[in-house]
């Protein structure tokens, strides 16, 4: 399956977009319509780069289907960072880390990078964060940073 940038995805590429993580701004780079889904997770497997962000880029619209390429299995659902993740999955099984990690960081980007100057350490933390338990120790400072009631839906992304 080859994969290539759409409007959407360079223009929040260039915008520094918090739905984008550092790795994923890295790896997008990458995806031109000629490299495969495969060769572009083998090329960034050092980074920890997995189908599970590629599969983000593609929720977010930002990557799109080659065209002639063959259609993917399952499309993905687009995220609705709206609800909560309890609403999204409803029926599904307890979510791992890892897909707690993917809910919640960039909720915690976004909160984060809301703050502005007084809180640029903190969401250097946020961008630093290389898995769940970095992401959920920086949960208290950052509900100290933006309040209880802004951080609710980080809580829940990271703890339900």
């Amino acid at each position: 399956m080859k994969l290539y940038k759409t409007e959407l995805g360079q223009t929040a590429f260039k915008e520094r977009s918090p739905l984008f993580s550092s790795r994923q701004r890295s790896t997008f780079i990458l995806f031109d319509g000629r490299k495969t889904v495969a060769e572009v997770l083998a090329a960034t497997a050092g980074m920890g780069m997995t189908q599970v962000d590629v599969d983000h880029m593609l929720n977010q619209g930002f990557l799109a289907l080659q065209a002639g390429a063959a259609p993917l299995e399952s499309a993905p659902m687009p995220l609705d960072l709206e609800s909560s993740p309890a609403e999204l999955r409803s029926n599904e099984p307890p979510r791992s880390e890892q897909q707690r990690y993917f809910d919640a960081k960039p909720i915690a980007t976004q909160l984060t990078a809301s703050l502005g100057l007084r809180g640029f350490m903190l969401n250097l933390s946020v961008e630093g964060a290389a898995g769940y338990q970095e992401l959920l120790k920086l949960l208290p400072k950052i509900q100290a940073a933006v309040g209880a009631k802004a951080s609710r839906k980080l809580e829940r992304a990271l703890l339900d």
